[in-house]
């Protein structure tokens, strides 16, 4: 018999060897936690479609955050729920709201330990659930610049680190970019949702940002799952207004466009394993269907794999201690 001269299981034997020539590398330091604070609320409320994740008072929040510092995590991503919601979503650039007020009372517990995202949107703040301004019952594109530009503005002056535009506006990068430089915030870098897509994986967020659509849909501005060549477009766009970062949004399902921007454009990437990402190995591992633990790693790892150098997921905690801790 006749033995190939190349054996690939050799170097699969032990532990130490995989390690040694192993090609992706997934640390805390890749991780971004999303984080949900409400308005009004004097104690956490748990999320039902999105089990051990929370909706935040300042101060818990607060205490998580510093956890994750501990952890290796670097940054945290906030989304607010306030206590007003009119149609212009005018709560959202108010200098009390209650992302201006997390950030303050972040950057004067934590310093620098921590980078500070802003999400940037309208939909938690509008009483009618849409990512933007609502003119003749449609959202009127280039109004809604001028209120992501405030907001913007608002997170800069609050502490934010970056800005995430997520309502996937036509202009959207360029408007926020121009807003920040002339404020004198040109060091206030932007994340961009640069290939967002109308995606049904985005539901248990709706509970927890209370951002459920009142009519209608989001299909007229996220992208069509079936489009990779567009998202594309879509990220040289944003590259061209002025991102700093670019996302991919779902993660899992379009590992495909992941890689093709990070190939294509070679910028910083991210992608957001969204909450019914989270929620589907949850809820398996609830019904003993899968070993959570292994699942939440591996799929970690395939997004990495995939191009990712910063992923923003709900399990940020877990998978953080995991990794520091074995």
């Amino acid at each position: 018999m006749t033995f190939p001269l190349h054996r690939l299981r050799r170097l699969r034997r032990t532990d130490v060897l995989r390690e040694m020539v192993r090609e992706t590398t997934l640390e805390p330091r890749h991780l971004v936690a999303p984080l949900f604070l409400k308005e009004g609320l004097t104690r956490p409320a748990e999320l039902e479609a999105m089990p051990g994740q929370q909706q935040h008072t300042v101060s818990s929040l607060v205490e998580t955050c510093g956890t994750l510092a501990e952890l290796g995590v670097p940054a945290v991503m906030l989304f607010g729920v306030p206590a007003r919601k009119d149609a212009e979503g005018s709560a959202a650039w108010d200098p009390d709201g209650i992302i201006q007020h997390a950030l303050r009372a972040l950057r004067a517990e934590l310093g620098d330990r921590l980078a500070l995202i802003g999400d940037l949107c309208l939909c938690e703040y509008t009483d009618h659930g849409h990512c933007g301004l609502i003119r003749g019952g449609a959202v009127d594109n280039d109004a809604t610049l001028e209120a992501y530009a405030r907001i913007a503005v608002s997170y800069a002056e609050a502490g934010a680190d970056l800005v995430a535009p997520s309502g996937m506006m036509d202009g959207q990068v360029g408007a926020v970019r121009r807003a920040l430089d002339a404020s004198g915030h040109q060091d206030v870098a932007i994340l961009a949702y640069a290939a967002k897509y109308a995606s049904a994986f985005f539901e248990p967020f709706r509970e927890a940002a209370e951002s459920r659509p009142r009519f209608g849909n989001r299909r007229g501005y996220q992208l069509d799952p079936a489009n990779a060549d567009e998202a594309l477009r879509e990220v040289r766009l944003d590259i061209d207004e002025g991102a700093d970062i670019v996302m991919v949004k779902p993660a899992l399902p379009y590992l495909d466009v992941l890689a093709r921007v990070k190939a294509a454009f070679g910028l910083p990437t991210a992608a957001y394993q969204v909450s019914g990402e989270y929620a589907m190995i949850r809820a398996a591992a609830a019904r003993g269907w899968l070993q959570e633990d292994q699942a939440m790693m591996e799929i970690l790892l395939a997004i990495r794999r995939a191009g990712a150098d910063l992923i923003l997921t709900y399990f940020a905690r877990p998978a953080a201690e995991r990794l520091r801790h074995g």
